[in-house]
C-alpha cells in the first residue's frame, strides 16, 4: 500500500469504529473494526470486523451491517466528505483472527495434556 492508501484505511478504520459505538449502539456481541483495506483507486474498502459473540450473533451481526452498509456509508460520508473527492464503497468482512488464536490455543492446550505437560 502506498503512504496514501495507509492514510485513508487508517482514517476510515477509525470513522467506521466510531460510527458503529454512535449511531448503531447494540446489546450482544463485541464488534470491532479491526482493519480497513483499501483499493489503490480509493474506489472500494474492505473492513474487517471482529464479532466476539455465539456463532449465531456473529451472523446476524454480519447480517446486519451488510443490511445497513449503504446508511453506514451515508453517514461516513457527511463525517469526512471534505477530505475526498469520493467516498469508496464499503464492504464488510468478519475477521476470524480471534476465533483461529483461540482454537489453536485449545489444540495446544490438548497436546499438552497428551503429553503430560504442566500448563
Amino acid at each position: 500500500m502506498s503512504r496514501r492508501t495507509d492514510k485513508v484505511a487508517s482514517l476510515l478504520q477509525q470513522e467506521l469504529g466510531a460510527i458503529l459505538e454512535k449511531e448503531y449502539p447494540r446489546g450482544g456481541p463485541l464488534l470491532t473494526v479491526v482493519e480497513v483495506k483499501i483499493t489503490a483507486d480509493l474506489g472500494l474498502a474492505r473492513a474487517f470486523v471482529s464479532i466476539i459473540g455465539s456463532d449465531e450473533e456473529r451472523a446476524e451481526t454480519m447480517e446486519f451491517l451488510k443490511d445497513e452498509t449503504k446508511n453506514i456509508r451515508r453517514i461516513l460520508s457527511s463525517k469526512i466528505r471534505h477530505q475526498f473527492r469520493r467516498i469508496p464503497e464499503l464492504e464488510f468482512r468478519e475477521d476470524m483472527l480471534y476465533e483461529k488464536a483461540s482454537r489453536i490455543e485449545e489444540l495446544l492446550r490438548g497436546v499438552r495434556k497428551g503429553s503430560g505437560e504442566n500448563e
